[in-house]
């Protein structure tokens, strides 16, 4: 009898395993909930304060990710899901479709209540705390130098073609080549807007608008320049190591591997009393970097704040075991509450009469320079220390002009090079660090 039950609740698990899944449910579970949630809103019976607006952007970010990563094109060449998810947001806000105490409501939580700033100190924190210390330290040394290549390149042209075709220097170099280079949407143009916002003495959300349609066509942009890397490197073969980095230690890259695996288990084994130290761990060092901020304003909170982990990690002050508990608090935020996130970006900081307007010829060669910049900036570089140049453009170039980690995959697939995953992931954390505290300090020289 006992063996019956356990076979029955096998059958059971492996039918709910077969069923499809929406935000870890049973998909018609999902539509129950959401039922409740968008009843509730259009009764006027919505929640103030987080609980509300958690339930009502869960719902949207869920619906409007899944019709982006099912919709051919967009999932493949412009940014997918998170694309959809925040014009779709703010379509939804523009034609007026959900009731204006609820976009009052999710626009408060974005703002007033920090939700913002909190899904950017567990990111920035778990990001950089979860990389290997060993590989953070070699690839500093050759793999640094290649990102700041494109970086200089990228910035570069980008301001000057701006200059000659009279959009402005500073506004090609502030509104479009440095939010491309900032390592995506939340990492990247979000806190970016709020750095610029609080420079420049505007709104964020005029800033982002700005920003969203540059980083989303630089991501779709890179995705494309992938797989035309990728048939270039097969038909100059002296500048491709078919997917090996370094050109005079050929195993570099799988040592690199190895590295960044070696302590995979111990991040991947969820406690949930680890995530919850990570959940402090993170918002600690948020307060410290607004401290730091406070006396030395020139530089931005956020940057403060990954300069402050970055240190610590290399020097390896923090145990292990803490360094764990601030990764798993950011993979929780991140798989769970991105979604949410991005619907509060589209909402409060999205409008879609500005993003319609900043569309020009001039914005898109713009951007299209931004990107081949960095192209070329990181195969001249890579070429110098001692890197193939076409992975040096992959990894250097293309994976701090995409859209962050889902940007990475996607450009490394386009460019059939999935190993070189671990050089990509210094690009969107460290290199889109880096470009945070490069804004700071370029805002403060030339505003």
């Amino acid at each position: 009898m006992e063996g019956a039950i356990q076979i029955d609740g096998l059958n059971e698990t492996s039918k709910c395993k077969k069923t499809f899944q929406i935000y870890g449910m049973p998909y018609y579970i999902f539509v129950i909930f959401s039922l409740i949630v968008l009843t509730v809103l259009y009764f006027g019976k919505l929640p103030q304060g987080m609980i509300g607006a958690f339930a009502l952007m869960i719902v949207m970010g869920t619906v409007f990710n899944l019709i982006g990563d099912k919709t051919p094109i967009i999932n493949s060449f412009l940014g997918g899901g998170a694309v959809v998810v925040i014009f779709g947001s703010a379509a939804l806000n523009t034609l007026n479709i959900i009731p204006k105490y609820g976009i009052e409501i999710m626009t408060t939580f974005m703002k007033g209540g920090g939700f913002l700033d909190f899904y950017i100190a567990a990111l920035i924190c778990g990001s950089i705390m979860g990389m290997n210390r060993e590989l953070l330290k070699r690839a500093a040394i050759r793999y640094l130098p290649v990102i700041l290549g494109g970086v200089v390149v990228s910035l570069s042209l980008c301001s000057l073609l701006g200059h000659l075709i009279g959009y402005g220097w500073k506004e090609a170099l502030f509104f479009i080549s440095i939010p491309i280079m900032g390592g995506g949407m939340g990492a990247g143009a979000v806190p970016l807007s709020k750095i610029f916002a609080e420079g420049l003495n505007t709104d964020p959300a005029t800033m982002l608008s700005i920003m969203v349609p540059a980083v989303a066509l630089g991501n779709a942009l890179a995705i494309v320049m992938g797989g035309l890397l990728d048939r270039l490197g097969k038909t100059v073969t002296s500048i491709s190591g078919q997917g090996e980095l370094m050109r005079l230690r050929q195993q570099s890259g799988q040592e690199d591997l190895e590295l960044e695996n070696k302590s995979k288990s111990a991040r991947d084994h969820i406690d949930l009393i680890q995530m919850g130290s990570g959940l402090f761990i993170a918002t600690s060092f948020f307060c410290f970097g607004s401290v730091l901020n406070f006396f030395m304003p020139i530089i931005h909170s956020y940057a403060w704040m990954i300069l402050s982990v970055a240190f610590i990690k290399i020097l390896g002050i923090l145990p292990e075991r803490i360094e764990v508990c601030a990764w798993q608090w950011f993979q929780f935020v991140m798989k769970n509450l991105t979604g949410v996130l991005l619907v509060g970006i589209g909402i409060a900081y999205t409008n879609l009469g500005e993003v319609y307007s900043a569309f020009s010829t001039n914005y898109l060669l713009l951007v299209f320079v931004t990107v081949m910049g960095a192209i070329f900036g990181c195969a001249l570089v890579g070429k110098l220390v001692g890197f193939y140049p076409i992975e040096a453009s992959i990894t250097g170039g293309l994976c701090m002009a995409n859209m962050g980690g889902t940007g990475d995959v996607a450009v490394l697939s386009a460019a059939k090079r999935m190993e070189l995953m671990p050089f990509a992931q210094i690009s969107s954390r460290i290199g889109g660090a880096f470009m945070l505290i490069l804004s700071s300090i370029l805002l403060q020289i030339l505003s």
